[in-house]
């Protein structure tokens, strides 16, 4: 382990770009469940396709709407661990430093991460349903609230059935590709088109470390694989980061 972290922190060290692709993992650790963890309790009788899609709202919207609100809430209550803080302190020793993320709840932002791309959306960010325009201020007379145009306010984040936002997954691939050090920190590995970024940065050279408590389909594929928790990885590769002063 030891050797692992060090080896690490020097490719960081030495390299000209950096891109991190963060997934549930991270955000588990801050307390926040997973999708399908969440449902429990009165929300473990629905149909996740009730819930988290286009036709599910369409059907219902006061459900879906109601059941965002009680994962907003859960989010809100959650503080970004040490992990994410990490990457804050990892970010300020590489000059290009781009975090990708499969996570809604916003704990990168929040931590101080500054160039984040946001995969699936944010969970406290809301857009029209209709136009799929970002909405700030709505009526609230309904519930769920309703936009300038008439229609309703929905979650801004990505439902199934529904594409990822292009400017931001291209931009995501971009980075990828252009990355000459890759960190995968706490991802299954199994959601598309996310899973497939680590394989472009193989693929055009880069060097590439996964961080996860269990082996992924990509694991195998990395030049480097560190089996834990990614608050006591990050923490520890930003600490070598820090002692060092970039000089290994």
């Amino acid at each position: 382990m030891e050797e692992a972290l060090k080896t690490t922190a020097q490719k960081i060290a030495s390299c000209r770009a950096l891109t991190v692709l963060t997934g549930a993992g991270i955000s588990k650790e801050s307390g926040i469940p997973t999708f399908r963890d969440v449902q429990d309790g009165l929300w473990a009788k629905y149909n996740p396709m009730e819930l988290a899609t286009r036709e599910g709202f369409s059907a219902d919207p006061r459900l879906v709407w109601d059941w965002y609100t009680y994962r907003r809430d859960l989010v809100n209550k959650a503080e970004p661990n040490p992990g994410h803080i990490a990457l804050v302190r990892i970010e300020r020793r590489i000059n290009r430093f781009s975090l990708v993320t499969q996570n809604v709840d916003g704990l990168h932002l929040r931590a101080g991460s500054s160039n984040v791309f946001e995969l699936h959306g944010n969970i406290n960010r809301n857009k029209c349903f209709e136009e799929d325009s970002v909405v700030e201020e709505w009526n609230e007379s309904t519930v769920p609230p309703k936009c300038s145009c008439g229609s309703y306010v929905r979650p801004d984040v990505v439902w199934f059935g529904e594409s990822l936002p292009r400017e931001v997954i291209s931009e995501a691939f971009r980075k990828s590709r252009a990355s000459d050090v890759m960190m995968v920190v706490g991802t299954s590995g199994l959601v598309q088109p996310a899973a497939a970024l680590p394989f472009e940065a193989l693929e055009a050279g880069a060097w590439v470390v996964e961080v996860n408590p269990e082996p992924t389909p990509l694991s195998n594929h990395a030049h480097l694989y560190i089996a834990g928790r990614s608050g006591t990885i990050l923490a520890s590769i930003a600490d070598l980061l820090e002692d060092a002063g970039g000089d290994f």
